[in-house]
């Protein structure tokens, strides 16, 4: 049995944690840590929850959306309203798009990613993989490069 002078030092050093971990969160906020890491898994769960305003809650004005394909690079948007706009489009155009991290590394600015995304095809469930990394400023993401499917 522990001595009740020994658990109550247990509960003073034990009740800032548990005040930490009680704090209430949305469903798009990470878990722990403030990263670019965790902003751009928010930036994924915003995108698969087709909220176009919460994905341009984590990118700066001057956002640009870049496709690479072969020797092109194409802007697809630039600026926050132009990738509301965009995105909405893509998420009409595929209402059961969704899309899923599976590797992903990152650097002091940058956040590259293998993305696998999913939908349901004419014939049955769809998916292709495709790398992208998210570069950011400030805490945000400033560009996202797209890299063809494969």
């Amino acid at each position: 049995m522990i001595p009740l002078k020994s658990f109550s030092f247990v509960l003073l050093l034990l009740f800032p944690f548990t005040a930490l971990s009680t704090e209430p969160r949305s469903p798009l906020m990470p878990p722990f840590e403030q990263t670019i890491e965790n902003t751009v898994k928010r930036f994924i769960a915003a995108f698969n929850a087709h909220d176009s305003h919460a994905m341009a809650n984590l990118v700066t004005d001057d956002i640009e959306w870049l496709s690479i394909s072969n020797k092109k690079v194409m802007i697809e948007a630039r600026g926050k309203q132009a990738l509301i706009e965009s995105m909405n489009a893509y998420f009409k155009a595929c209402p059961t798009c969704r899309s899923e991290l599976t590797h992903t590394i990152s650097t002091n600015q940058r956040v590259s990613a293998v993305e696998v995304a999913h939908w349901q095809g004419k014939n049955g469930p769809s998916s292709q993989q495709s790398m992208s990394v998210y570069a950011f400023s400030n805490g945000m993401i400033s560009r996202v490069y797209y890299f063809p499917a494969e």
